[in-house]
């Protein structure tokens, strides 16, 4: 098995960069079915799903656009509870169809503020596309659409997720070895 050392942390890979590739191209393959002739947005949730987004867009073959929004809620290893707007919104997407593309879903904070954002902005309608969900985790009612694994509560980085801001250009998922 394949193990990185990042800063004072050992983690061991979980999902190999060639399986994240083939997963994206389902997930891509779904959303295009699903939104075939409509116009939609992408909305990437920074800094975390830079990467996720980058490789779901290029393969999406719709009428779309992306945009991104830059939100925090991970202190070192633990999710903080809190969610702070870090950089605002700057897209028109009242009346769109908008697809929220986030590197992974924990306890659903993040997720139902950006809920919260978009009933306010009048979207047409919303999905979520997640590269990761922690279903033991999860603590909110929003549907997740488009899933691309689901993994255990550990913390986990590589492919845009970092360990206080390590690790994102790792091409593959590691968990952290306890």
């Amino acid at each position: 098995m394949k193990e990185v050392v990042i800063l004072d942390k050992r983690f061991r890979e979980m999902i190999p960069g060639d399986d994240i590739s083939k997963r994206i191209d389902e997930l891509a393959e779904a959303i295009n079915r699903d939104f075939r002739d409509q116009d939609v947005v992408f909305l990437g949730i920074l800094n975390g799903a830079f990467l996720f987004a980058a490789e779901l867009f290029k393969r999406i073959n719709i009428k779309a656009r992306i945009s991104f929004v830059k939100l925090a809620s991970y202190e070192g290893t633990k999710s903080s509870g809190s969610v702070q707007e870090l950089i605002g919104w700057n897209e028109d997407i009242k009346h769109k169809q908008v697809v929220i593309i986030e590197d992974i879903v924990d306890t659903g904070h993040t997720l139902e503020r950006i809920a919260g954002e978009l009933s306010i902005r009048k979207v047409a309608g919303f999905k979520v596309a997640t590269l990761l969900f922690k279903p033991h985790s999860y603590k909110k009612k929003i549907p997740l659409d488009y899933v691309g694994f689901e993994i255990p509560s550990d913390f986990v980085v590589g492919f845009g997720l970092d360990y206080d801001g390590y690790g994102r250009n790792l091409p593959s998922v590691y968990t952290l070895i306890k």
